[in-house]
């Protein structure tokens, strides 16, 4: 027997000393490389593109959307009033009625054409038109008179003359008066109603009565004379 010791494995040894230290540098190598890359991609907005995968294995057919919780903002009670207040109800006001205009009174002056009948009117228009032509001026003093007028003037006609055929002779009550119904007309002044007593029977105008120099009628035809004048108005039974 000998004492010689067996020589050591010392390239074996080191051999596998630079394997393991070389996996550990690419280990680390490689967890540098992953870490710097990974960096990388946050710098550059990688990282912010990408897209959460959500794995469909064993996920039910029809899933529900997912429950948005909602807030809602607490609305304030209705502010009351201090004081409550009631207002009474008011029967409906009626409107009142218009009311109707008297038809004794006329919508016209008396001393207006418009309110004579459409005979005297026409044939008036035209005696006054030829007066003016001659220098004359016919004035209406009077024309239609309302019921009511001439009520007033046969009232005082009876209190000056005494008697009922007395006052008749230039005033009549007014359902026998020409001047209510709008057919008689008294003109003014003298001048006119010499030209209209003399030129009258040209256009149908006539003087009536001899008392009554301003009294006026269409009493005949246009061109033709007139008839003989009343010595006034025949007094009638009223």
């Amino acid at each position: 027997m000998t004492n010689d010791v067996p020589p050591r494995r010392t390239g074996s040894v080191r051999l596998r000393l630079l394997s393991v230290t070389g996996a550990g540098v690419a280990v680390l190598a490689v967890g540098s490389l992953l870490l710097w890359h990974a960096q990388l991609g946050e710098m550059l907005g990688l990282a912010a593109d990408k897209e959460p995968v959500i794995s469909t294995v064993n996920a039910p057919a029809n899933s529900a959307p997912p429950t948005t919780l909602v807030t809602e903002t607490p609305t304030p009670p209705p502010s009351r009033p201090s004081t409550p207040t009631t207002t009474p109800s008011k029967p409906p006001r009626k409107t009142p009625k218009p009311t109707k205009k008297s038809t004794t009174t006329p919508e016209y002056g008396e001393e207006s054409i418009n309110g004579l009948s459409p005979t005297l009117k026409s044939r008036l228009k035209k005696a006054m038109a030829a007066a003016k032509r001659d220098g004359v001026t016919l004035r209406i003093n009077s024309g239609r008179r309302s019921a009511a007028k001439q009520q007033r003037l046969f009232t005082a006609a009876l209190k000056k003359y005494g008697s009922y055929t007395a006052a008749t002779r230039w005033v009549l009550p007014p359902k026998y008066s020409a001047h209510v119904q709008g057919k008689a007309v008294d003109i003014a002044p003298a001048a006119a109603m010499t030209w209209l007593n003399r030129n009258g029977w040209r256009y149908g105008v006539c003087r009536r009565y001899d008392n009554e120099a301003w009294h006026f009628e269409a009493l005949t035809a246009p061109g033709r004379k007139c008839p003989p004048r009343e010595p006034y108005a025949l007094p009638k039974s009223d």
